[in-house]
């Protein structure tokens, strides 16, 4: 029967009929895709621990025999790792949630995107094992997912007047969610609606971390107002450029509001 097997990160599941999965993965080999997992709900043995929501899989899938239009069928999934450490803990889970979201929005079906998978599998396992800050791994995923969508933020220099930012002379700069970039006081002006303060050194440290190899951000030491202004900035800029509101970033700024974590 023709198919394909690849290796699969779960982005959502929802319930079709009494029986039956619609699932959303993130592949190497084939990009996003949506498949029917058919009597999941009572087939143990083709799917015990395989469909919760992030786990890594190696997938195998079958091609409807008559319907030209028909779903891709999910035959087996055999479980890599169910990263556990993050269903168990909610903050965690809420970071996991929102990359998973933005890219089931984002990316458009069986279009492959390699560096997207192994971003978003560094990312959750980094979260899972705790190796790198939840918070750090956070901005890394954001400022990496904004670069690949073809939305890369420039922080490097002024966009106007093409100032380097060491040699900017305020120690603050305006973001342009509009035009995203960076655009020093001397040039802003207090024209812009749509952007936000934030300090040089916060920009110098997202800049590196975009930068580098991913396995080398744990070198980088971010300042709790580094972190802050770097959230903030890249929350605000990613549903700007997306024209969307991400429920799961929704509810991780609440869970920040209520002084929660």
């Amino acid at each position: 029967m023709p198919g394909f097997s690849t290796d699969a990160i779960l982005l959502r599941k929802i319930e079709y009929g009494d029986h039956d999965f619609i699932i959303s993965f993130l592949t190497r080999s084939h990009g996003k895709i949506s498949v029917i997992a058919k009597n999941a709900k009572k087939s143990v043995r083709r799917f015990t621990g395989a469909l919760d929501l992030f786990s890594v899989n190696q997938i195998h899938c079958v091609y409807p025999k008559k319907k030209k239009d028909g779903m891709t069928i999910l035959f087996q999934a055999d479980l890599e790792d169910g990263l556990g450490n993050i269903r168990y803990d909610v903050l965690k889970t809420t970071y996991a949630s929102f990359w998973v979201e933005l890219i089931h929005f984002w990316l458009e079906e069986e279009k492959p995107q390699l560096t997207l998978y192994d971003l978003l599998f560094f990312s959750l396992d980094a979260l899972n094992t705790g190796s790198i800050s939840k918070e750090v791994i956070h901005l890394l995923f954001m400022i990496r997912f904004m670069a690949l969508s073809g939305f890369e933020p420039q922080i490097e220099s002024c966009g106007r007047c093409k100032t380097p930012l060491d040699e900017i002379e305020q120690n603050r700069v305006m973001f342009d969610f509009r035009e995203g970039r960076i655009i020093c006081l001397n040039c802003a002006k207090g024209e812009s609606k749509h952007g936000r303060m934030v300090s040089k050194g916060t920009l110098k440290q997202l800049f590196w971390i975009n930068q580098n190899e991913v396995h080398r951000v744990d070198r980088i030491k971010f300042s709790g107002l580094a972190i802050k202004e770097g959230e903030a900035l890249l929350e605000s800029f990613i549903p700007f450029h997306l024209g969307r509101e991400f429920k799961s970033l929704q509810f991780l700024k609440r869970l920040r509001q209520n002084n929660e974590f």
